[in-house]
């Protein structure tokens, strides 16, 4: 397997573009299998899992085409095989995207219960609930989820859907699926995280009648049928923030190109609270720092507040910050799997329940390191550029999940970090 070595103490100046969002790539390819048109999707990050996604689409008979700057071309209309088996999706929690699209336009669909990173429950009983309520029977048995619509009905029925809890992938769902519904759905308690609007404009081009995207209760009046659009990925908040808080702790001065700072809010009060100047320039985000910070605490909440995928990148920043903090997570209970890892660099972390109290002013020295989990490995590769000597990250398999190319993107900053095969 692959693996990362750091060599640690440079400064990072330069420019760096930041590619499109996994978490709106991810569902966008899935929304393409709702028209037999052709669906153009510009920006398109290299990930992993989109590579999963693509093996996923190409399998159930969608024709699919890439090129090498980001261009992905679907079209659908050969589509056969309404499917997502274990053996392609198992790595990947987003599978259950496939759900509300193939229910919606064949009335049926079988979907293999996702799999992902190991950072606590992700339960798919919400999708069910929700496509229950416009008229799906659903049936979960030997790791599959197997829908169809009721004897006689061609299509899904328009419903009030009003989640337990907010859920970024349930409302991707719903939205697809209620497009081609018949009647007016709504969804209450609706994710707000920039993606979701995204995802709806993009349904909009193709001829959705949407309303409230981005707000936490979203209007969708469904319509016969959806065409073809070309459609350009937002850029990746997370991969955004994890540059700014890796140029924070190492000092320095970058450009972010295409980032974002209204998608960034409680992260930017957070890292301009602990000493880093970000500016909006005019293709993205300016950050500058010294690499003195000052530790703070953030407690991790649904968008808007603190993102959850930020909270490991935040806490080895803290971990060499000047000060103590709290990083309390109250998203999944499992998600401070990277902290065993920073302390073998040095950090002073202690773990209670959902809190870690770190200890900042931390001497960081290299060391081998295991990734976890998608964000843990960026907080490893965070705190190996700041450590004094080597680190070497392991299952680094974790990081391609979700990065583009992010070693070849700190190098071009100036990072000593190199991938051996």
């Amino acid at each position: 397997m692959d693996k990362l070595l750091i060599r640690g103490g440079r400064a990072l100046h330069g420019t760096v573009s930041i590619s499109g969002a996994k978490n709106a790539a991810l569902p966008e390819l899935c929304a393409a299998l709702l028209t037999a048109d052709t669906v153009t999707l510009k920006n398109v990050p290299r990930l992993q899992d989109v590579v999963t996604m693509e093996k996923l689409i190409r399998n159930m008979g969608v024709a699919f085409t890439r090129s090498d700057d980001g261009i992905v071309t679907l079209n659908a209309a050969a589509l056969d095989k309404p499917e997502a088996p274990y053996e392609l999706v198992k790595t990947m929690r987003a599978s259950v995207l496939a759900l509300g699209p193939l229910l919606a336009r064949f009335g049926k669909a079988t979907v293999s219960l996702p799999g992902g990173c190991a950072i606590g429950s992700r339960p798919v009983d919400q999708h069910i609930k929700g496509l229950q309520a416009m008229g799906a029977i659903i049936d979960v048995a030997h790791g599959y989820m197997n829908a169809h619509l009721p004897k006689g009905w061609t299509r899904l029925k328009g419903a009030r859907i009003t989640t337990d809890m907010v859920t970024v992938t349930g409302t991707e769902n719903f939205l697809m699926a209620a497009c081609l519904a018949d009647g007016v759905t709504i969804l209450e308690n609706a994710a707000q995280e920039p993606e979701i609007p995204d995802l709806a404009e993009m349904l909009i081009a193709m001829g959705a009648k949407i309303s409230g995207h981005g707000t936490s209760r979203i209007t969708i009046t469904g319509v016969e049928k959806l065409h073809g659009c070309t459609h350009s990925v937002v850029a990746d908040r997370i991969e955004a923030g994890t540059f700014l808080c890796a140029v924070a702790a190492t000092g320095g001065d970058v450009i972010l190109e295409n980032a974002r700072a209204d998608h960034l809010d409680a992260l930017l009060d957070k890292l301009r609270e602990a000493g880093a100047l970000v500016t909006q320039s005019p293709h993205g985000l300016q950050v500058t720092s010294s690499g003195k910070l000052k530790a703070q605490s953030f407690r991790t909440t649904e968008y808007p507040g603190f993102p959850t995928d930020m909270q490991a990148q935040m806490m080895a920043l803290n971990v060499v910050a000047a000060g103590s903090s709290i990083a309390t997570e109250t998203i999944f209970e499992n998600r401070f799997m990277h902290v065993n890892e920073l302390v073998r660099l040095g950090a002073n972390i202690q773990i209670d329940g959902r809190a870690a109290m770190v200890t900042g002013n931390a001497k960081l020295s290299g060391a081998h390191v295991m990734a976890t989990d998608l964000r843990a490995s960026a907080s490893l590769v965070i705190a190996g550029l700041v450590a004094e000597g080597e680190t070497t990250i392991e299952r680094i398999y974790h990081l391609d999940r979700g990065y583009d190319r992010m070693e070849e993107k700190l190098r071009g900053i100036g990072a000593d970090i190199e991938r051996v095969k």
